[in-house]
């Protein structure tokens, strides 16, 4: 099992190439919906035949699949294709954000699934290369990019992830600040860390933050991501010492793009929990695993986590670290941001 051959069938996949994931099940050859044109199409599935592979989450909203297995987002849901449906009907059928301006597709029927174990893999390969979890799938064969489901695992585990290098970098919060930035031989996102502080024998406050560009950088006021990172910073300097996480999983874990299609199925009326479900994600895809190793880097094992949301204590605590005390993180809001925080506070139960 590599990392190597997942990394490999990510990049494919984002470019529009045909891929073939194998399991202890079967083998399917899979083309992205989302990286396909008629051209592509037509080279992968001359006789316009290839079936359509969802989440079921997706699923359901196309009365394909009961709300047990839309609780799944790895669950597969494969659709027969039927002769009207080409590359743009396939995105039409991906892509929820487009659903109000063609409200009509279907009716769709349903197939059993020759692999299933290969689908799901296949489902949580589009999770890690930031795409929409539909693909055009035929029987194996070709010479395409392979891929295992053991592949996808080994790209996704934190134990490979080592530090690259260290060195002082001074910020508004500490003068005195260290950033270390961590590796994985097997992907390119780099997580980095900002110890502030002197280290002593005292538990550190740590701030696990997951990647925001448009929050962090932009300044969007749809989330209170860029205040929780500047408010965490100061809460840390305030401390005798500890440690910020700064974890290239944008969006919870969805990568930027399906990020953007989740504000886009915002202003069409749905909250962050159902827009991140209606495109066929978890509600929360974030791994703390890799928070957990970066720490373990550090030699850091107990800590005091600076955080409202309880699942990122279960999740750390699950990955081998253990946390003393929870510290809450509190900001005002602001009308931008007053529906998103009271979803986080009803439906994913943060502690606001």
């Amino acid at each position: 099992m590599s990392g190597r051959a997942a990394a490999r069938a990510i990049d494919a996949l984002r470019r529009g190439w045909a891929v073939t994931v194998r399991a202890s099940d079967g083998a399917i050859r899979l083309m992205a919906v989302e990286g396909a044109d008629a051209i592509t199409l037509s080279a992968f599935d001359p006789a316009g035949e290839a079936d359509i592979l969802v989440a079921a989450a997706r699923g359901e909203t196309l009365k394909l699949a009961n709300q047990l297995a839309a609780a799944d987002p790895d669950m597969p849901v494969l659709i027969a294709r039927a002769p009207w449906i080409d590359a743009d009907v396939a995105m039409a059928i991906a892509d929820p954000v487009l659903d109000l301006a063609s409200p009509l597709k279907g009716p769709f029927a349903a197939k059993p699934l020759a692999a299933p174990l290969a689908a799901k893999a296949a489902l949580r390969l589009a999770r890690l290369a930031g795409i929409l979890p539909a693909f055009f799938v035929t029987a194996a064969g070709g010479s395409d990019a392979e891929v295992s489901a053991g592949d996808v695992d080994a790209y996704d585990d934190a134990a490979h992830l080592a530090i690259a290098t260290r060195a002082r970098l001074p910020v508004s919060a500490s003068e005195t600040a260290e950033i270390v930035a961590f590796r994985s031989p097997d992907e390119p996102r780099e997580h980095v860390a900002l110890i502030i502080g002197k280290r002593d024998a005292s538990l550190p406050v740590v701030r696990l933050h997951s990647e925001c560009l448009t929050g962090d950088v932009l300044g969007s006021l749809k989330c209170d991501c860029g205040p929780q990172l500047h408010q965490a910073l100061h809460q840390i300097a305030d401390s005798r010492w500890g440690v910020l996480l700064y974890l290239r999983q944008e969006g919870r874990g969805i990568g930027l793009i399906n990020k953007l299609r989740a504000y886009a199925l915002q202003d069409q009326g749905f909250d962050t929990v159902d827009a991140n479900v209606r495109l066929g994600f978890a509600i929360d895809a974030r791994d703390f695993s890799v928070a957990a190793r970066m720490l373990d880097l550090l030699g850091v094992g107990e800590v005091r986590l600076l955080t409202n949301n309880p699942n990122k204590v279960a999740g750390l605590e699950a990955a081998g670290i253990k946390v003393a005390e929870r510290l809450p993180i509190i900001l005002p809001a602001n009308p931008h941001n007053q529906h998103y925080l009271a979803t986080k506070r009803d439906r994913t139960g943060h502690q606001l």
